[in-house]
This record gives C-alpha cells, sequence and structure tokens, in this order.
C-alpha cells in the first residue's frame, strides 16, 4: 500500500471533477443498459463496474502483489454475479461462500508472495476489502431480480448518482466545516448529499402517501448516507495518493455504490423505496 502523506495535495478541481464525471457516466450506463436491454444490460453494467473496480483498486491503493490481487478480484466477482444469477430466488447468503473462498486464497497469495513481503498485512486487508466490494456490486443483480426490480435498480443508482454528485460539486466549492484534515470534503456537502438522495427517492416514489412518502424519504436518506460517507473514505484515499492516476475518479464513482447496493437490496425487499 502507498505510504505518501497527505502534504502532497491534488487540486479541488483534480479531486472532484473526474469523479463527478465518472459518477454520471456510469449511473447514466447503468440505468440506460437495465432499462433498455433487461437483464442482459443489468449483468453488462453491473460486470463492467466489478471489473473497473477491480483494476482501479489495485492500481490506487499500490497492493503488493498486483497480477494476483487481479485475478483474485475478478474471479470473485464471477462467482458473486453466478450465485445472484444461477439461483431462482438467490439469497444473499450464497455470497458468504465467494468471500470465505476468496479469503483463503488471498491469504495464500500474499504468503506465498516472493521476499521480502513488504506490506502483507495492507495488501491483504487491500484485497479483502475489494473482494468485498465486488460481492456488493453483484447485489444490483439481486435487486433487479425482485418483484419491480428495474424500477427499484434505477431508483437506487440515481438516488446514490445523486447524492455523488452533490457530494463532489458542492464540496469543489465550499468543502466547510472540513471533515478530515487535507482531504477537501465538508459538512455541508456531505448533508446536501443526503438530501439529494432523499429528493430522488421521493420523485419516484409509488403512490402519493403520506406513508408512501416517509418510506421513500427513509429510503433515501439511508442510501444518501452510506453512499456520502464512503465517498468521504474515498477521497481520503485521493488525498494520500497525492498524485493524478486514471484509477483515482473510478474508485471515487463506484465503490460508494457498491456500499449502498446491500442497502438498497435490504430496504427494497422490505418494502421500502
Amino acid at each position: 500500500m502507498t505510504s505518501a502523506g497527505l502534504d502532497q495535495e491534488l487540486s479541488p478541481r483534480t479531486h472532484h471533477l473526474p469523479a463527478a464525471a465518472l459518477v454520471v457516466l456510469s449511473c447514466g450506463a447503468t440505468v440506460a443498459l437495465t432499462l433498455g436491454v433487461g437483464d442482459t444490460g443489468r449483468l453488462v453494467a453491473v460486470a463492467v463496474l466489478q471489473v473497473a473496480l477491480v483494476a482501479a483498486w489495485v492500481v490506487a491503493t499500490g497492493i503488493r502483489g498486483s497480477a494476483g490481487s487481479l485475478a483474485l478480484g475478478v474471479a470473485a466477482a464471477a462467482g458473486a454475479d453466478a450465485a445472484m444469477l444461477l439461483p431462482e430466488r438467490p439469497e444473499l447468503d450464497s455470497l458468504l461462500a465467494v468471500l470465505g473462498l476468496g479469503f483463503l486464497a488471498a491469504v495464500v497469495h500474499q504468503m506465498t508472495r516472493p521476499s521480502p513481503r513488504l506490506y502483507l498485512v495492507a495488501s491483504l486487508a487491500g484485497v479483502v476489502l475489494l473482494l468485498c466490494s465486488v460481492c456488493a456490486l453483484a447485489v444490483l443483480l439481486a435487486l433487479g431480480r425482485l418483484d419491480d426490480g428495474d424500477r427499484a435498480l434505477v431508483t437506487a443508482v440515481l438516488a446514490v448518482g445523486a447524492a455523488l454528485l452533490v457530494g463532489h460539486l458542492v464540496d469543489l466549492v465550499l468543502p466547510r466545516p472540513e471533515i478530515a484534515a487535507g482531504v477537501p470534503r465538508g459538512l455541508l456537502g456531505l448533508v446536501l448529499a443526503v438530501v439529494a438522495a432523499v429528493a430522488v427517492a421521493l420523485l419516484r416514489r409509488d403512490g402519493g402517501t403520506l406513508v408512501s412518502g416517509l418510506s421513500a424519504a427513509t429510503y433515501g436518506a439511508a442510501l444518501g448516507g452510506v453512499a456520502a460517507l464512503m465517498a468521504v473514505g474515498a477521497s481520503y484515499v485521493v488525498a494520500e495518493r497525492g498524485q493524478s492516476s486514471w484509477a483515482l475518479p473510478v474508485v471515487q464513482a463506484v465503490l460508494p455504490l457498491a456500499a449502498a447496493a446491500p442497502i438498497a437490496y435490504a430496504l427494497s425487499l422490505n418494502g421500502l423505496g
């Protein structure tokens, strides 16, 4: 993993604008493929997001044993997607098998690296987080298979996309009050990101009753809060690297969506959203 300090700061434009553009591109493409091509489009969209995150995460974090880490990430993505697509009624429990096998493979991979095995624990932690992230993205496939699944998936992606976009644009202009030193993220951006997700959920709610409004607001607030907080974490990775890279905006755009996907599934399964 990188040991670069936070004293090498990227400009706010470099930190936020590429990520905001990729949020629009990734969320827009996911919605378009889901609505335009159906199940196949949804699978293509999720697979592209997974592969992009695998490649970007390995590059952005500087995981040692990068070739093996890439292979593990792609294999975990394929296994997670199969677990969400092959059963007639997909259950998230099946992802535990993918994660368990992936963790064992990651330990063996890191322990068998050529000596000296520098940053072994940090690299193992990075691979494990990557495995969790690609499995979380696969949950979007399960979300799409629920009753009215396409609508649920589109609402979730749009809510997360709105939260991320608003967060980046607000923090580009006014990253205050500062959340963490050296990271251009502010409390105002975080709050408005959640508000944006709530607005999207309310606009896409099914029905005009007070109950449906409260349900949609809760759904949007949950997704917006998770996405916004994960976006702050991704911004810390960017600030730590201290240099421009194609991988950093990808991590900023895709990692928060991965974190929000299981939340969207759980809430939709319980009738919220």
